[in-house]
């Protein structure tokens, strides 16, 4: 038998959006978009050369191998820069309120 996985721990889905961990009570929605390709194409002769891929955009269906893989430059996903947006939960009870 293999290892055991940890099924608890948050899944992202496909827009990038990090799905919350079970039981954390938290309404925090996180929003990931990976940006322009970062990966130096010249490394292997000593120079610096990145190949001009502005976005990452996902080659095929989520679930699947291909979805990790960009279908302007064919880098994988990790090559590319990666950028957060937290959205705030703005249901509080004190909003407006100074102190």
């Amino acid at each position: 038998m293999g290892p055991q996985q940890d099924r608890s721990a948050a899944k992202p889905y496909a827009n990038g959006t990090a799905a919350p961990a079970p039981g954390s009570g938290r309404k925090e929605n996180k929003v990931v978009r990976y940006k322009e390709c970062q990966r130096n194409h010249a490394a292997s002769i000593g120079g610096h050369a990145v190949d001009g891929c502005r976005e990452f955009m996902a080659s095929g269906a989520e679930g699947t191998a291909a979805a990790l893989l960009c279908a302007a430059c064919a880098c994988h996903r990790s090559f590319h820069r990666r950028e957060v947006e937290a959205e705030c939960d703005c249901s509080s009870d004190n909003s407006g309120v100074a102190r």
